[in-house]
């Protein structure tokens, strides 16, 4: 059998988890936890802008991805991060798994405290911890570095873990994004109410990209309380219109498309 692509992320994300589990406690990381004053609701932001009938942009910052490579070869999250900030994204992605993305949970930390030093409010754009949630230690983990969301995709877990993550983080007071592929996935995720459900337009097994995947699932999430995101294969502005005049989609993360024409 063919070992498909989050396959791989996720043996390797098992491993990496399993060495550092013994090095860091969970009790060291909820002490440190309760120091950190920069959370902002990243729910909060979103809906504030579909309440105005504004179009959000949750921008990603990422090195590399295993269906484009490197994208950005002399990669500086924070300076990325204060172009989102200048050009008005709503929110960031940052994309923090280490070995096929080349990201890490250092980035958020450093754009957090590079252009939050004194007032968490004074930035108002919060942070997705993008990566692959498998065990409920990296929620405290994500939270520890200063994230604000964070990211459970579908496909990557089975549905007893999926809900562990989910009530973790709602417990340390953070965002959650339900990422779905499929249209079971997507009526599964209706159970997770306070969620916003992200439609990701690309295959993780295969890494292909196919922008009906938000048009084909977008019928069984319309009565989702929370807010839906159309995710990957955006990639100009009539795309965007596009899926907002067929779905009333409003909220869209981007990444490579923006990255590769990051001036």
């Amino acid at each position: 059998m063919v070992e498909n692509a989050l396959d791989k992320i996720i043996k390797k994300k098992e491993q990496r988890l399993k060495d550092l589990k013994k090095s860091v406690s969970v009790d060291d990381l909820q002490k440190k936890i309760s120091e950190n004053k920069s959370f902002i609701n990243f729910k909060e932001k979103v809906e504030f802008n579909i309440a105005n009938n504004k179009v959000s942009l949750i921008a990603e910052i990422k090195k590399a991805s295993p269906s484009a490579g490197i994208i950005i070869e002399n990669y500086n999250p924070v300076d990325i991060a204060n172009k989102y900030y200048k050009n008005k994204a709503t929110c960031l992605s940052v994309l923090t798994e280490e070995d096929f993305f080349l990201g890490s949970l250092a980035h958020i930390y450093k754009i957090k405290s590079k252009m939050i030093p004194m007032d968490p409010t004074s930035m108002h754009m919060p942070i997705l911890c993008k990566d692959f949630f498998i065990d409920s230690y990296q929620v405290h983990l994500a939270k520890y570095y200063g994230a604000d969301a964070i990211l459970i995709i579908l496909s990557a877990v089975p549905e007893n873990i999926a809900n562990q993550l989910y009530e973790e983080a709602l417990k340390l007071n953070m965002s959650v994004i339900v990422e779905v592929h499929t249209k079971d996935e997507a009526r599964y995720s209706l159970k997770f109410s306070d969620a916003l459900i992200g439609i990701n337009n690309r295959n993780l097994k295969t890494l292909k990209t196919n922008m009906n995947t938000t048009f084909d699932i977008h019928d069984i999430l319309i009565n989702h309380k929370g807010p839906l995101i159309s995710e990957s294969g955006i990639k100009t502005k009539d795309d965007l219109l596009n899926v907002v005049k067929k779905t009333n989609i409003k909220t869209f993360l981007i990444g490579e498309s923006l990255l590769k024409n990051i001036d």
